[in-house]
């Protein structure tokens, strides 16, 4: 294959994957402007990655007392906290809906 044609065919191949890429940011806009996606802070989650109650931290992202969201959840203040703490596991029905009083999946609690 002589140079300038692997030079042709590189420049097309760069210029399909920036096609897609082009492509993939316009789907992530589209799904962010519908509220399907969230674009969560750095800070959120290395809170998360440094191994913080992923309960705490997304309950404080989303700006509510432990009181309003174990009110959310219709368990005890006290529950919530053992459950923030890690001296208690909620169960998966109460994981459900503390994911869902935060608007996230039982996968993102995980």
């Amino acid at each position: 294959m002589a140079e300038d044609e692997y030079k042709m065919l590189l420049h097309a191949a760069e210029a399909a994957e920036d096609a897609e890429d082009v492509a993939d940011v316009k789907r992530i806009n589209e799904r962010l402007a519908r509220g399907e996606e969230e674009l969560i802070p750095a800070d959120i989650v290395n809170r998360i990655l440094d191994g913080e109650s992923k309960v705490k931290v997304w309950r404080e992202y989303r700006k509510l007392t432990l009181r309003e969201l174990a009110a959310k959840v219709d368990i005890s203040p006290a529950y919530l906290s053992q459950i923030e703490g890690g001296s208690r596991d909620g169960t998966f029905e109460t994981m459900k809906k503390i994911a869902a009083a935060l608007g996230i999946t039982v996968d993102e609690l995980a």
